[in-house]
């Protein structure tokens, strides 16, 4: 069995505002486990990794019983996990069984959960940062060269030695130097993802912003340059993310919102209004890459089950479907105006250019995927402005035919290479 230990005993004093003129300000103090990451406490992130790490016994080590523990309570039992809260070291003792394994967490240790279970599923072992590094980053030194790296994986038989040990001595404390006293292999942690942010010691609420920034960055990266509409959906997520994710507004949500966006757009096509429809459909796609951004968040940080459905991609083909709509409404009407009262517009003469475009718009992306100017087509606030654009100064349906017109050609141009293959190969 493997068992995990997280502590929620220490209390770190921090410098408050309070005060009046001329008098020290108010000292606050707070435990570095509860300090919120991403709308989650650290404890909860915790969690999440020793669950994945196949962790069937939780145990928290508290004073007292609080809400905080209580919500990390029902997500370890919702997981199909065991939990005990205990007061005392001595009593993760009974706890841990010889043939099981330990896994210990430091108060306020996180990092990225690919690396976190990388380095603690290879083999047991203390995590170790070059010292200078790891001391100046927050952790504690364990000898004269490392630090210790705020987690470690050990045999359940070295933890019968707590019961040897004074009552009142922090378990955390107390099994780290009982696996350096039992030559548990010292397992190094590469100081790059120190250096990047993505394992840190947080211990105040300033640690805790600065660690948030960098948590919602490193989990909305990317290996390719954004198109815009992306691009606006992640910075949408970076700067109003945390504040949602505390409100603990889900993704769906966004998603929600993103499609009451894209009925507007439905009723603004059927009236004609299709510059309106378009600039709707671009701005719920926006908001339905946001909500996918925000579920990615908790579902890569091990906060969500990963097999649930990930925001509102489930929108993309109803934003087509709109988006097909929007164009042979315009279209139809405009016929008819055209043609004068009583003229037979032929059926589908309006859908067929929005059909042929929307398909297209699939197609390059899965069957061209060498060309990296593709990845751009499936942005709809793009595709959404070049509409705008164009419809300012031509019909729609003239617009659509010499929008797939460019398409064809442009494709036929690439595959025959006449273009360099430039675009869209960096960013972040």
């Amino acid at each position: 069995m493997r068992v995990a230990l997280i502590s929620l005993m220490e209390q770190v004093a921090a410098a408050g505002t309070g005060g009046g003129p001329g008098e020290a300000p108010a000292v606050s103090v707070v435990n570095p486990g509860f300090l919120p990451i991403a709308g989650h406490s650290i404890a909860r992130h915790q969690l999440g990794l020793a669950l994945a790490l196949g962790c069937t016994r939780i145990v928290v080590h508290a004073e007292m019983l609080t809400a905080e523990i209580v919500e990390i309570q029902h997500a370890a039992e919702a997981r199909g996990a065991r939990f005990h809260i205990i007061t005392a070291a001595r009593a993760l003792v009974g706890l841990v069984a010889a043939e099981d394994e330990l896994f210990v967490f430091a108060e306020g240790f996180l990092a990225m959960p690919a690396e976190a279970r990388r380095l603690l599923d290879e083999a047991p072992g203390v995590l170790v940062l070059p010292v200078e590094a790891g001391v100046a980053a927050g952790f504690e030194r364990i000898d004269i060269n490392h630090a210790w790296a705020g987690a470690l994986r050990m045999p359940g038989r070295i933890v019968a030695g707590l019961g040897d040990l004074p009552a009142d001595w922090n378990p955390v404390a107390a099994l780290l130097r009982l696996a350096v006293q039992a030559r548990l292999a010292l397992r190094a942690v590469p100081q790059a993802l120190l250096e990047r942010g993505r394992w840190r010691l947080v211990r105040t609420e300033d640690d805790a912003h600065a660690a948030e920034n960098d948590w919602l960055a490193q989990h909305t990266a990317a290996d390719h340059m954004r198109s815009p509409g992306e691009w606006l959906a992640v910075q949408g997520v970076r700067r109003i993310g945390p504040a949602l994710l505390h409100a603990r507004t889900r993704p769906w949500v966004v998603a929600v919102a993103a499609l009451v966006l894209v009925m507007l757009a439905l009723g603004a096509g059927w009236w004609g209004w299709s510059g309106i429809a378009f600039a709707l459909i671009g701005l719920g796609w926006v908001l339905s890459q946001a909500a996918g951004m925000l579920a990615k968040v908790e579902q890569d940080s091990l906060l969500e089950s990963s097999g649930r459905v990930r925001g509102g991609s489930w929108l993309n083909p109803l934003l087509d479907v709109v988006l097909i709509g929007a164009c042979a409404w315009h279209g139809s009407s405009a016929a008819v105006t055209g043609a004068g009262a009583g003229t037979a517009v032929p059926a589908g003469a309006t859908w067929f250019a929005p059909v042929v475009l929307v398909l297209l718009l699939w197609l390059y992306p899965m069957v061209l995927r060498e060309f990296c100017w593709t990845g751009w087509l499936c942005d709809r606030l793009l595709v959404a402005l070049v509409l705008i654009g164009m419809t300012l100064i031509l019909p729609v349906q003239t617009a659509l035919h010499l929008i797939v017109l460019a398409l064809l050609a442009t494709a036929l141009a690439q595959a025959h290479g006449l273009f360099p293959n430039r675009l869209l190969t960096t960013g972040s």
